[in-house]
């Protein structure tokens, strides 16, 4: 063995006089994966910070602050205010069986009937007004149990009060002006509906409806 050659190479690595062992240096991936991973945490650094600068200058947080003070869900200032109810707006008022005038009409083969049902709706509080025959635009051509006739304005009013008194009655407008509203008794009718069926039936139809949110319950965002 050499004098040159150093201590634990064994007889592998042998230094002449014009040869000598390389000492590398550890191998460089290593760095260059840790270089990478660095580069790309910087880069997702600099979006969020870019995002959250954007956030800022359009107002996303202060609308973000008042939705959680509010209770209402954050969808974006345009759509919010697009879908705020008006705060004034009230159902119309129903009105009374006293305060509507009804005109009973029968459009059947069958006597008596249209002076039987206005006696009866007479004694459940209702107004009378003519009693009689159908008119030809309508007798013996309402297969169903009849139809309930008013001015658009009676749509959602007096028709659906009378409309408690006969099951399954049709429901039209027409051009009229007056506030009165027609009862074309048809085919299928037997009877009106029981006083206490058709009292339950008008007292829910008079309760208003609710629109809050019930408690204990979150709202869906």
């Amino acid at each position: 063995m050499s004098m040159l050659t150093p201590p634990g190479m064994g007889g592998e690595y042998r230094i002449t006089g014009d040869k000598y062992p390389r000492m590398r240096r550890p191998d460089g991936r290593r760095r260059i994966v840790l270089a990478v991973i660095a580069s790309a945490a910087v880069v997702g650094l600099i979006g969020w910070g870019t995002l959250q600068l954007i956030d800022v200058f359009t107002g996303g947080h202060k609308a973000s602050a008042a939705g959680a003070a509010t209770g209402k869900c954050d969808r974006g200032s345009a759509a919010s205010s697009a879908h705020v109810p008006k705060s004034g707006a009230q159902p119309k008022p129903l009105p009374r069986p006293g305060q509507i005038t009804v005109n009973v009409f029968n459009a059947t083969p069958r006597g008596g009937l249209a002076k039987s049902t206005a006696d009866e709706l007479k004694k459940r509080g209702f107004a009378i007004g003519k009693v009689g025959n159908a008119t030809k635009e309508f007798d013996k051509k309402v297969k169903g149990a009849g139809i309930l006739l008013g001015a658009k304005a009676a749509a959602d009013t007096a028709l659906p009060v009378l409309g408690t008194q006969l099951a399954g009655a049709e429901r039209k407008s027409d051009g009229r002006k007056g506030g009165e509203v027609d009862l074309v008794i048809g085919a299928q009718f037997k009877n009106l509906a029981k006083k206490e069926d058709a009292d339950r039936a008008l007292a829910t139809l008079a309760k208003p409806k609710s629109t809050s949110t019930p408690s204990g319950k979150k709202k869906n965002c």
